[in-house]
């Protein structure tokens, strides 16, 4: 479904080998499930999840940089004192806010005050939405488009940028599957006094995965908000071509989400994009952005302050 405000992908997936799958999981709940209208459902990937998942389609991991079909692309790399690779906002769970990012130095400067000044705060300014959004689009478009926070107590403003593509899949109609395993020790047979949890001894385990009678990722993308940053046509539209090379890229190489989560590419309802066309349209958009963009930026960091 595409409208002028929403795209929405709806993906049909089944198992890659067999017909059980291992769900996502959270400490002291186990798996998400929950009722809906097709009965027993379960959360297979949050939205947090694919949101990282989508993102790490721009980079590789191979070359520590990012994906050389996207080379030109702005980011933000983090080094440490020598000049060694320690990460970068297309890695980092808060992209451009990263605490390596603002405790590190760029050019001398302090991280946080650099990016409080590139994104035009001042005190006693009503917030500039628009010039925060530009000055965001200029040092990594990426983080448009899955969102980022300035969570700064010190500064005027924490502007705050939601996700322009949601994703998360969802599983209908799920039974558990109960298994379990055997962790065998050659040596040690029966561990006491707490040697199991140094690893000793032979210890029986449960394992519950699941099926299902449908299994669906869903990717919602917002144009209304993507125009709403004011940006340049080509800028908007760069953004969008990261959009479809991201989901693109996604679907193409399988969705090996754990071990146990191996899933498999059945129908699209939707237009698919095409990732080489995506890959295409944003080196063709990157030389019509112009002074949008700026290079890489290389943020020094040298270990947490000391308080």
């Amino acid at each position: 479904m595409t409208t002028n405000a929403r795209t929405v992908l709806k993906v049909e997936l089944r198992p890659l080998v067999g017909s059980r799958f291992q769900p996502t999981g959270f400490p002291d709940l186990g798996a998400a499930e929950f009722d809906s209208g097709d009965g027993r459902a379960l959360l297979v990937e949050s939205a947090q999840s694919m949101a990282n998942r989508l993102e790490a389609a721009t980079w590789d991991d191979a070359r520590v940089d990012q994906a050389e079909v996207l080379a030109g692309l702005p980011y933000v790399k983090v080094v440490d004192g020598s000049g060694a690779f320690l990460s970068s906002s297309r890695l980092e769970a808060h992209r451009l806010a990263s605490a390596y990012v603002m405790s590190g130095t760029i050019d001398g400067v302090k991280g946080e005050d650099w990016m409080r000044d590139r994104l035009g705060l001042q005190a006693g300014r009503p917030l500039d939405h628009r010039a925060v959004a530009r000055a965001c689009f200029a040092l990594d478009p990426v983080s448009l488009v899955h969102g980022v926070f300035f969570a700064r107590k010190a500064w005027p403003w924490q502007p705050k940028i939601a996700r322009a593509v949601t994703s998360f899949i969802e599983a209908y109609d799920v039974r558990p599957a109960v298994s379990g395993g055997v962790k065998r020790d050659v040596v040690i047979n029966e561990a006491k006094d707490g040697a199991t949890a140094e690893g000793y001894g032979t210890v029986p385990h449960h394992r519950v995965e699941y099926t299902a009678g449908r299994i669906t990722a869903y990717f919602a993308i917002d144009h209304s908000q993507v125009r709403s940053y004011g940006l340049s046509k080509a800028g908007t539209a760069l953004l969008t071509a990261l959009i479809d090379y991201e989901i693109g890229s996604l679907l193409d190489g399988g969705l090996r989400l754990r071990t146990a989560c191996d899933l498999d590419v059945v129908a699209v309802l939707g237009e698919r994009p095409d990732t080489a066309d995506a890959a295409g349209r944003v080196a063709k958009l990157l030389g019509e952005c112009g002074d949008e963009l700026a290079p890489v930026t290389t943020v020094t960091w040298t270990g947490r302050a000391k308080g």
